[in-house]
């Protein structure tokens, strides 16, 4: 079965940055689009950023938008998110996902393939 593993999370200084990682296994697969959501501690799942696997039209959050960058390096196969000027509220769990049917959205229940998360902290 496909499987999709996170990296590049870790403990941060505000104002500071992080490039996630997001890479896939398995055997071939024909993903439409790839996205990051977070979640914290007692908190629903947020969306944080969508790519279609040609990688056009990117859509973020209200909270990403002129901070973050998500991106696909085709290339390495891989899904990056790139993090930068980073607050205390951006702590949380970032989850990679991506789905075969539903294209940019924002809804976790549209993502069928997920990852188990890597922790990002922003310390004061």
């Amino acid at each position: 079965q496909v499987q999709l593993v996170e990296s590049g999370g870790g403990l941060v200084q505000a104002g500071g940055s992080l490039r996630l990682s997001c890479g896939t296994s398995g055997r071939t697969f024909t993903f439409i689009s790839f996205a990051w959501f977070r979640q914290a501690p007692g908190k629903e799942r947020e969306f944080v950023a969508a790519i279609r696997w040609s990688g056009d039209r990117p859509n973020y959050a209200d909270s990403a938008k002129g901070r973050f960058t998500i991106s696909r390096e085709n290339a390495k196969n891989t899904v990056t998110l790139q993090m930068n000027s980073l607050k205390p509220a951006d702590t949380a769990v970032y989850y990679c996902a991506a789905d075969r049917f539903y294209t940019l959205s924002a809804r976790p229940s549209d993502y069928n393939y997920w990852g188990q998360g890597t922790q990002v902290t922003v310390s004061s």
